[in-house]
């Protein structure tokens, strides 16, 4: 829920006002419901509300306590706040609202810092101490809210998305050419701290930020997963594993059923989406809406999977809705898609979410997805020559890195070049970590961490809020990592991968949904670039603008223009539209 920004001064000035209000406005689509601004001398807090608990204007935002003397601005949903507010009562507090807001706040008071370490859900928030003068920021263990920042000498902004960081003015806008590289190797995952722009920069998730008046800031990390194993997990049987993984997902999807609005679910008709269904039904949930999307077939490849969706609406009851979109509707909407991008995501299917988070927001505000699970439970084709890898930091290079350092050399401007491998340098850092020995685990733990909060996290939240609809994911509940974690890794590479994860899913739906080929959410006419598409491609990457900036050789444009279809990067994506798609999003936003 929601969109939050803010600006902090260090240098004796008042924070601006006016800054503060350009973010929030630029924010307007991800909290449709109210808008404030609260400013007092060197902190100014703005927020976008989407009303989802507490519908009164009680919990609306910048939300103040003075008997504490803590403002905050709040992104997200804390599921276990009827909890915590029951127990923050037996200790003498006393509420004016019956929102998860004013929960962050007293449990602050209460807990100081060490409260994220008590919330069950996604979050991003900012509190400010009237009497100390201290900003504290954090964000959930999975990064599922987004967080920006851009800081200047005497100055931190913060915002739910960069183009508000953007819209408030005087942002170094240069390309980060370590970022660059991470965006063309790391198959356009950028890690935190850094984004596309040298002068914006990401909180990491599970990170709690601790700002002084005069600028001094320490960091703190309070949540790490681990997959190290006791003797008795490895002696766990298979069946063990599957009863205990049912029952934490049961947990966790009834946790992000907390809500004063109705709550669908986006049924893509795969494995993941499919359990959330089945678990919402044998909880007794009646009039669940779903919603599918499908696009035309191209080049042979069908562009549904509304077979799938259907035998799961089907047998549980659901109140479905099927969404068909036309390809000459999809191409107009690329734009406005790339817009809502609060940084280059090159995946097909994220003209897909912005479609069909369009339609499902006429019926409903709150929907749970799901995200996550491929990467928490192993559904990945990289995962099972991981098993046996005797180099895993090859192996996983292999798989899913686009290209080499090397080739990057002759594909990339000489001026926009990192002076390192900073990708595989990157991943070679966190496979050494402590905490995960087996190569499988190595990369589960990067995928779950980084690469799922950077890309397909990122991606949900970013084309869901462009519509004021709110999206949950209940596989990335953390207690259900880290039971994950501990499952050894040939629980999860059987059957395919997910093996763990099917044998729960074969006591709740239908096996053809299981026994399929995995499925993604097709989009083949941005997968195959010709017609109109290649068309959008040749008028981004050949405006002014593109000539001007001039990232890429011109060799290497040549190439890919010449044949398109033969340039496919190992994750099956296309070269082509991954440099055009950088380039249509610093466009967009006038970069």
């Amino acid at each position: 829920m929601c969109g939050i920004c803010g600006e902090v001064t260090f240098d004796g000035s008042s924070a601006s006002v006016r800054a503060v209000a350009a973010m929030a406005d630029a924010m307007a689509p991800r909290g449709p419901d109210g808008a404030g601004i609260l400013a007092r001398d060197r902190v100014a807090f703005g927020h976008r509300r989407l009303t989802i608990i507490d519908l009164s204007t009680r919990s609306a935002q910048p939300m103040t306590d003075p008997e504490l003397g803590l403002s905050i601005v709040f992104n997200g949903c804390i599921y276990n706040y009827p909890e915590l507010r029951q127990e923050l009562q037996g200790k003498g507090y006393r509420f004016f609202s019956s929102g998860d807001t004013e929960v962050i706040l007293k449990a602050y008071h209460a807990w100081g810092t060490e409260c994220v370490k008590r919330f069950h859900g996604m979050f991003a928030f900012v509190i400010h101490e009237r009497d100390s003068q201290r900003v504290v920021m954090a964000r959930d263990r999975f990064g599922i809210k987004p967080f920006y920042l851009a800081e200047t000498k005497g100055r931190i902004r913060f915002a739910s998305s960069l183009q508000a960081i953007l819209a408030a003015g005087d942002v170094d806008t240069s390309i980060d050419p370590v970022a660059l590289h991470h965006y063309m190797s790391f198959h356009a995952v950028v890690p935190p701290p850094r984004t596309i722009l040298s002068g914006v920069r990401k909180l990491p998730p599970a990170t709690v930020r601790v700002i002084e008046p005069d600028g001094r800031s320490r960091e703190e990390v309070y949540w790490r997963v681990s997959y190290e194993r006791t003797a008795e997990d490895l002696a766990t049987s298979g069946e063990v594993w599957r009863d205990r993984v049912l029952e934490a997902l049961r947990l966790s999807v009834s946790r992000r059923m907390v809500a004063d609005v109705p709550v669908g679910v986006l049924l893509s008709g795969g494995v993941d989406s499919s359990v959330i269904v089945s678990l919402l039904a044998e909880a007794g949930q009646t009039g669940l809406q779903t919603f599918s999307i499908g696009f035309e077939d191209a080049h042979g490849e069908v562009g549904n999977e509304y077979q799938y969706s259907d035998l799961i609406a089907e047998r549980f009851g659901t109140d479905h809705h099927k969404i068909f979109i036309p390809s000459t509707e999809m191409i107009d909407s690329m734009p406005a898609t790339v817009a809502a991008m609060p940084e280059p995501m090159v995946s097909y299917d994220n003209v897909g979410f912005f479609l069909l988070s369009r339609e499902v927001s006429k019926h409903i505000k709150v929907v749970q997805s799901g995200q996550g699970a491929d990467e928490v439970f192993g559904g990945y084709h990289w995962y099972p020559p991981m098993a046996s890898a005797n180099d895993p930091l090859d192996a996983y290079r292999r798989a899913f890195f686009d290209r080499t350092n090397e080739r990057m050399a002759a594909e990339i401007s000489p001026a926009y070049r990192a002076d390192h491998d900073a990708s595989l340098e990157f991943v070679r850092d966190h496979f050494e970590l402590p905490g995960a020995d087996d190569p499988v685990d190595k990369a589960l733990r990067i995928d779950s961490t980084v690469m799922l909060v950077d890309d397909p996290v990122k991606r949900v939240d970013a084309m869901t809020m462009a519509w004021g609809l709110e999206a949950r994911v209940p596989f990335l509940d953390h207690e259900l990592c880290e039971l994950a974690a501990r499952i050894p890794p040939e629980h999860k590479l059987k059957d395919g991968g997910k093996g763990v994860l099917k044998d729960v899913a074969r006591l709740l739906v239908p096996h053809e949904v299981i026994d399929r080929k995995k499925g993604y959410f097709p989009v083949p006419a941005l997968k195959y670039i010709s017609g109109p598409v290649l068309d959008m491609v040749r008028d981004v990457l050949g405006a002014s603008a593109a000539k001007d900036r001039g990232l890429f050789t011109q060799s290497y444009l040549d190439t890919l223009f010449a044949d398109p279809p033969a340039h496919i990067t190992p994750l099956r994506g296309s070269e082509l539209w991954q440099v055009a798609l950088l380039e249509m999003w610093l466009q967009s936003h006038r970069i």
